[in-house]
Formats: structure tokens, sequence, C-alpha cells
């Protein structure tokens, strides 16, 4: 995931050249869920211990999920699915989530 990763957050971090516009954070948030669950499709995703020793953060349903007695197979799956912050993301501009780590936050900032 690091090369669709660091791909999408350099497309869509930079504003447009031309008219000075970045696109709306709506429509990051669209895209990086089916970018994700496309990934899903080709193998499970990593688990959670795996994201975080990469040096990604992780949000506070990540961190509760990751404490949890569960198999690495319930921890790769994608958590997002199930989360507020993802709905109100993919529909708002401006979504009232404030969880340190969580990806749909970082889009409404960049």
């Amino acid at each position: 995931m690091e090369h669709s990763e660091s791909q999408f957050h350099r497309l869509f971090s930079a504003s447009d050249e031309v008219s000075g516009e970045r696109a709306p954070s709506s429509l990051k948030a669209k895209i990086y869920t089916a970018l994700v669950r496309q990934q899903q499709q080709s193998g499970p995703l990593l688990g959670l211990n795996a994201t975080e020793e990469a040096g990604h953060k992780l949000c506070s349903w990540e961190k509760l999920i990751q404490i949890m007695p569960l198999s690495e197979s319930e921890k790769s799956m994608f958590h997002c699915h199930v989360c507020h912050a993802r709905v109100l993301s993919e529909y708002f501009e401006d979504p009232p989530i404030h969880w340190n780590g969580c990806p749909y936050v970082k889009f409404r900032k960049a």
C-alpha cells in the first residue's frame, strides 16, 4: 500500500497549478475508500501492529482494536468501513471529527 498511499498523497495534496484550487476533501475521502477496498480484493491489508511499525499513526478506533484479543486477520480489516469518520468525510467538506491518526481528518487539512 505504501506506493499507492504516497502516490495518492502526492496527487491530492498539491493544489491545481492552473486555478490554485484543491480537490474537495469529500472527493479525497471517497477515492481513498475506493482504493483501500480495491486493495483488499488482492489480499489482506497490513495488520495494525505492522501499520504502526511502518510509521503510520493509528486512530483511536484502531488503537482500541489493536489491544482487543482478535486474530491478525481481524486486525487486518478495513476498520474505517464501519467508522462514522469515513461516512462524515465522504459527505461533508468539514466533518466534525478530530481524531489523531485518522486519514479522513487529514484530507480536510491538505
